[in-house]
C-alpha cells in the first residue's frame, strides 16, 4: 500500500496537475496545434509533390523522390529536428534576424512528414486502375488533366484515414521540437510538462501533458476509423446493421451440415 501510495502521488498529485493546467491550455495547446497544423499543410502539399514527381515519367524525378523519401524517413526525427534547427539556426538568424528557432522546428516536422505522405499519397494515386486513366483519355483528355481531375482525386479519396494518422503522428512528433529550446511563449505541451516536473520534483506534469494529447489523439483514431468505415462501405452503417454478422462469419458459425 505505501508503494501504491507513492506511486500516486508520483504521477497523480492533482495540486500540481492543477498548477500546471493553466499554462497547458494558455500555451502549450494553441504553439502544439499550431506545430502540427502548419506542418502538416505544408507536408502535404510538398508530399503531393513528391508522390507526382514518384510516379513521373521523368526518371530524374523519380530519382530524387526516391532519394528525399528515403532519407527523411530512415533518419530518426529528432536527428532531423536537432539537424535542422541547429544547423541552420545562425544561417536564419544572420539572413532574417529572427531568432527563435520555432520556424525552424516547423520546417523540420514539414520535412519529415512530407516524406511520409507522399508515399501515402503515391500509394493511393498507384492503387486507382488503369482503366480510370485510359477511360479519361478515350474521352480526350491529355495525361495531366486525367491525372490532376480523375486519378489523383480517386487515389486521395482512398488514403484520407492514413493522412489523418499521419496528422495524429504529427501532433506526437511536435513534442520533440523541445530540443531547440523555445521561448517561454513558444513552449508545447511535452515542454511546459517537462518544465513543472523539474520545478516540483514530481512527475505529475508529464501526466498533464499526456492527459491534453490523449484528448486530441483519440478522437482523430476514432474519426479515422469511421472515414475508413465510410470509405468501404460508401454510407454510414446503422448499429443494426452492424450488429448483423457478415457472410463469412455466418459460413464459420454454420457448422457442418
Amino acid at each position: 500500500m505505501d508503494y501504491l501510495t507513492k506511486l500516486g502521488e508520483t504521477f497523480f498529485n492533482w495540486k500540481v496537475i492543477g498548477e500546471v493546467l493553466p499554462q497547458l491550455f494558455t500555451v502549450g495547446l494553441p504553439n502544439t496545434l499550431v506545430l502540427a497544423l502548419a506542418s502538416g499543410v505544408i507536408g502535404t502539399v510538398l508530399g503531393m509533390l513528391l508522390a507526382l514527381m514518384g510516379i513521373a515519367r521523368n526518371p530524374v524525378a523519380r530519382w530524387i523522390a526516391r532519394v528525399y523519401t528515403d532519407v527523411f524517413r530512415g533518419l530518426p526525427a529528432i536527428l532531423t529536428i536537432l539537424a535542422i534547427g541547429l544547423g541552420f539556426g545562425p544561417i536564419v538568424r544572420e539572413l532574417t534576424g529572427v531568432t527563435s528557432p520555432y520556424p525552424l522546428g516547423i520546417a523540420a516536422l514539414s520535412l519529415i512528414s512530407a516524406a511520409y505522405i507522399g508515399e501515402i499519397f503515391r500509394s493511393g494515386i498507384q492503387s486507382v486502375e488503369k482503366g480510370q486513366l485510359e477511360a479519361a483519355r478515350a474521352l480526350g483528355f491529355g495525361y495531366g488533366p486525367s491525372m490532376r481531375l480523375i486519378v489523383v482525386p480517386q487515389g486521395v479519396r482512398r488514403v484520407l484515414p492514413a493522412l489523418v494518422n499521419q496528422f495524429i503522428a504529427l501532433i506526437k512528433d511536435s513534442s520533440l521540437v523541445f530540443t531547440l529550446g523555445l521561448l517561454s511563449s513558444e513552449r508545447e505541451l511535452f515542454q511546459i510538462g517537462q518544465d513543472e516536473a523539474a520545478r516540483t520534483g514530481n512527475l505529475s506534469g508529464y501526466v498533464a501533458a499526456a492527459i491534453f494529447y490523449l484528448a486530441m489523439t483519440i478522437p482523430l483514431t476514432h474519426l479515422v476509423n469511421w472515414i475508413d468505415a465510410r470509405l468501404r462501405t460508401g454510407r454510414a452503417q446503422s448499429r443494426a446493421e452492424k450488429a448483423e454478422p457478415d457472410e463469412a462469419a455466418a459460413v464459420v458459425g454454420k457448422g457442418a451440415e
